[in-house]
Order: structure tokens, then C-alpha cells, then sequence
């Protein structure tokens, strides 16, 4: 195993850069999520990890071993990395034990020892069972394990998965994120996850990559991104939150329950910085600061509320039972992190 380093990749089609200036090391046996709106370059850099797409500029290195730059590009079957699409891409004609050996059969392993490690990665994905049954026969979960256990049977270094579990449902994604979970702790190898779905990221992924606009906005582990994101954009895509505009904070970006409410009763006056609040560090009390409730949203174990301030300023709450629209309540502000200047 060895760490996968991206050094200043740059994709362009045409005048358009689609990633652009990408400098990021993924630790080797990492699970790492690509994370980002649609448009935003991460199924691209999947793409150039695989070898399926040129470098217009940059470095891609595993450990050592140069894969990609401007001059060299190494083939995907010598990349020592598996695979698995978000549409299965299994074919149909085949059973399932012939779909999980394709790989081996493109390397000549033949007889018993392919039938052996066959069986071996069908075992991984529970699945053995259904070795002789073809795509058709598959649950939308079954046929991600079968892509996943063809993955597995060529031992790859690096995994690399493209919005695995867009096509499924709720139920059956959740169900899927374990299964992921004990592929990437069987396995040891890297795992690089493109998505959309912070949640999904968030339960998963050991470190974070978020993108925008083909650009890297911050890298870290998932409480990193979530309690100190590095701008207000971050702050605004990661988890449920209100930023709001305070006066009169000292440096530090850690900031209690004094300094949030000092900084909210100097109105106006001075210069004004940009806090992160999210709703669990918003208690709803019968004293404190004004606000009014403008919206009210059941959650199963607990109720979303949106609360306006005196100041118009907006922030979201948990609570554990109802309150009414245009209700008048108090509100304790528990900790908050300001935000760098853009």
C-alpha cells in the first residue's frame, strides 16, 4: 500500500478548467470522500485517478510510482486500482461468478486458483450463495456487492467508487454504508468515494475533500469540516447551521456563550465578522435574547425550529416539543465559530 498524491492537477475541456490547481495527499488505507455539489469537478478527479481521463496539467503519484503528468500516462489496467460505478456495470449475459472473475480472466488466472479467489471475494460481500445466478436475478443492493466483490478479486491498492449508492433507496443505502464500511476494514486498501450527499461523506469517510467549482476548499476529517470549517461557504454546505454577523470579537475563533451574546448587543457599532452557529448550540429558554419562531419542523425524535432575532437575523434550534409560528421565546446562544475573512 502506499499514500495517492495529487499535485497541482489540472483538467481543462477546451478554455474550461474542470479542476483546476488540485493539491491533495490521501493517506494510504484512508477512506476518503470526494465531496461536493454536481458540476463541481469530484467525478473528474475520480476519472483521472482511474486513467480514464488526461491531465491537461499536474501530477498524479502513487506512492513513488508517477501514474499521470502532462508527458505520462499509465493505461488504467497497470494502475493497481479497482473501480466500482454508480450504474454496476455488470454484465448481463454473465452469472455472478463470472462477472466477480472477469479480472482475473484479463490476467490469464485460470482453473481453481480463479474459481478459488472468486469465491473468496463472493464471501466478502456475503454473497456466495448466488454465484451462479446472473444480474437479473439481483436485488439493486446485491448487484453493488457483486461490483464490489469484482473489485475486491484483483486486491487492488486503491478502490475508487463513483456515487455508489445514488440508485438505491433509503433504506437499502444505509445498509450499504455498513457494507462499505466492512469492505474498507477487510480490505485495508484506499478508498476514494465520490458524492454529493454529506451525510452519506460524513458516516463514512475518515478525511473529507471538499470541492467547488473544480477547486479544493478544505480537506480534513469529518468533525474538522463540521465544527471549523475554513469559510462561509464550507460552513454553509456542511451540516445545518445559521451564519450570522456579530460586532465587537476578539481574535479567537472559538467563541462562548459571552462573547456571542456581547457581540449581538453591540448592534451595529464597529466592524462586523461572520460566526458559524449550528442549531445544538441553540438553547431555547424562557430568558435570554429575543426571537420569534417562524417555522416549526417534526423530525421523528426531536423538532426543528426557525427563529428570527430582534435584529432580523436568523437561526435554526433543536427542541423537544412543539412551539407555535409567531411565537414569542428566548434563546441561549452555547458556542459559535467565526469565520476567516474571504
Amino acid at each position: 500500500m502506499a499514500e495517492l498524491k495529487l499535485e497541482g492537477l489540472c483538467k481543462a475541456f477546451g478554455s474550461q478548467f474542470v479542476v483546476r490547481d488540485l493539491d491533495l495527499t490521501i493517506p494510504e488505507g484512508a477512506f476518503t470522500a470526494l465531496l461536493g455539489p454536481s458540476g463541481c469537478g469530484k467525478t473528474t478527479t475520480l476519472r483521472i485517478l482511474a486513467g480514464l481521463e488526461h491531465l491537461s496539467s499536474g501530477r498524479l503519484l502513487l506512492g513513488e510510482r508517477l501514474l499521470a503528468d502532462a508527458r505520462v500516462h499509465m493505461p488504467p489496467e497497470t494502475r493497481d486500482m479497482g473501480m466500482v460505478f454508480q450504474s454496476y456495470a455488470l454484465w448481463p449475459h454473465m452469472t455472478v461468478a463470472e462477472n466477480v472473475g472477469y479480472p482475473l480472466k484479463l490476467r490469464k488466472v485460470q482453473g481453481a486458483a480463479r474459481q478459488k479467489q472468486v469465491m473468496e471475494a463472493l464471501e466478502v460481500v456475503e454473497l456466495a450463495a448466488y454465484a451462479g445466478r446472473s444480474p437479473q436475478e439481483l436485488s439493486g443492493g446485491q448487484r453493488q456487492r457483486v461490483a464490489l466483490a469484482r473489485c475486491l478479486v484483483s486486491e487492488p491498492q486503491v478502490v475508487l467508487l463513483d456515487e455508489p449508492l445514488a440508485n438505491l433507496d433509503r433504506h437499502l443505502r444505509a445498509t450499504m454504508e455498513q457494507t462499505f464500511r466492512d469492505f474498507h476494514r477487510r480490505t485495508g486498501a484506499t478508498f476514494v468515494y465520490v458524492t454529493h450527499d454529506q451525510a452519506e461523506a460524513m458516516a463514512l469517510a475518515s478525511h473529507i475533500a471538499v470541492m467547488n467549482n473544480g477547486e479544493l476548499m478544505q480537506w480534513g476529517a469529518p468533525q474538522t469540516l463540521y465544527q471549523h470549517p475554513d469559510n462561509a461557504w464550507v460552513a454553509g454546505f456542511i451540516g445545518k447551521g445559521n451564519i450570522v454577523s456579530l460586532a465587537g470579537l476578539a481574535d479567537e475563533q472559538d467563541l462562548d456563550s459571552i462573547q456571542l451574546h456581547n457581540g449581538l448587543a453591540c448592534g451595529h457599532n464597529g466592524p462586523r465578522q461572520q460566526v458559524l452557529i449550528r442549531p445544538e448550540h441553540v438553547q431555547v429558554t424562557d430568558n435570554g435574547l429575543a426571537a420569534t419562531v417562524e417555522s416549526c419542523i417534526f423530525q421523528g425524535e426531536r423538532y426543528l425550529l426557525a427563529l428570527r432575532l430582534q435584529d432580523g437575523q436568523t437561526l435554526s434550534a433543536f427542541h423537544h416539543s412543539p412551539l407555535r409560528e409567531q411565537q414569542c421565546t428566548g434563546v441561549r446562544l452555547l458556542q459559535g465559530w467565526r469565520l476567516e475573512a474571504a
